[in-house]
């Protein structure tokens, strides 16, 4: 069992759920979060129509799930990134379950 961590911007959180049942994960889970970007310069052009506030509202998706449906869903990450070329990308971790109270999937 693997949990597999996916975050995106928060308009891209249909095309995550999307690609989260393409790959064979229809149980998960999403949370709203306020992303930070502190390491870019403000651009003051930027700040001055108040548009740039280095806070992006994100999601997080969780999914308990095995290693095949977490593989594919990263490639279809992958694949979405390069399509898409976007400032901020969807991302994905896979990490182990070294233990659980779940039967294996």
């Amino acid at each position: 069992m693997k949990l597999l961590v996916v975050t995106s911007l928060a308009e891209f959180s249909d095309k995550v759920a999307e690609m989260l049942t393409n790959s064979g994960i229809t149980v998960f889970s999403r949370t709203e979060t306020t992303g930070f970007k502190a390491t870019h310069r403000p651009n003051l052009l930027d700040n001055w129509y108040g548009s740039s506030n280095g806070k992006f509202n994100s999601m997080f998706f969780f999914a308990f799930t095995s290693e095949e449906a977490a593989r594919n869903m990263l490639n279809s990450i992958n694949k979405c990134n390069e399509e898409k070329n976007e400032r901020f990308p969807v991302r994905g971790f896979i990490l182990p379950v070294e233990a659980s109270t779940m039967k294996e999937l």
